[in-house]
């Protein structure tokens, strides 16, 4: 897909911005699994969302918003995006989030897209990089799909040293100072680090808490 674009954010975007499109390739071969890496905010939730919504569309016939797109059928799309939790049921954050990731992983197929958005971050960083790691050797080496793989755990991008068919893209960032803009573009290769500081200033943080961060 060439310079696909998010249908609903582009046209939410205030007067005057434009969206930045983004080439995207997925195979069952050479670019099977995509981890994405990048600080949040940058754009990697919104990537995951419309390749997702893209293939949706394409599916049912309709017109994609890309400058072309060559998309095969897919059996189902699967998602672990977002953070929820079941009180009333007793199931936090985590246990609903490994759910998804069970019903994924039981019932994805070679023909499925899986689309994965920080699988992990609900419980201790080790515990969390294993499973995301693991969950992540299981779809390459098991399941064979279409996966784009949005992390902030950097460790997973060397499986695109270890195994063919995993890739490594970031969505670029630059600082200036101690400020940071997002330019929302996929990159070749693995983000050098999270922008964390400087997002919470974004937030309106109290500067001793940033400093002391730093």
């Amino acid at each position: 897909m060439r310079a696909g674009r998010h249908p609903v954010v582009e046209t939410s975007l205030p007067d005057g911005e434009t969206f930045v499109a983004n080439d995207t390739v997925l195979d069952a071969d050479r670019d099977q699994i995509a981890i994405l890496t990048g600080p949040n905010m940058a754009g990697k939730s919104t990537t995951l969302r419309q390749v997702g919504l893209i293939v949706l569309l394409a599916q049912i016939g309709s017109h994609v918003p890309a400058a072309s797109a060559h998309i095969g059928l897919v059996d189902r799309i699967f998602t672990r995006v977002g953070a929820q939790d079941n009180i009333a049921a007793g199931e936090s954050t985590f246990l609903v989030e490994m759910q998804e990731a069970a019903n994924i992983l039981n019932n994805g197929t070679k023909q499925s897209l899986i689309l994965l958005d920080e699988v992990g971050r609900g419980t201790s960083t080790y515990d969390g990089v294993s499973i995301a790691w693991a969950i992540t050797e299981y779809i390459h080496e098991r399941i064979g799909a279409r996966t784009l793989f949005a992390t902030h755990y950097h460790e997973l991008t060397e499986l695109a040293e270890l195994k063919d068919g995993v890739v490594s893209f970031n969505v670029a960032a630059r600082e200036y100072g101690d400020d940071v803009v997002f330019l929302h573009k996929l990159v070749e290769g693995a983000a050098n680090k999270s922008y964390g500081v400087a997002v919470a200033r974004l937030a309106g943080v109290a500067e001793i808490v940033l400093a002391r961060a730093k």
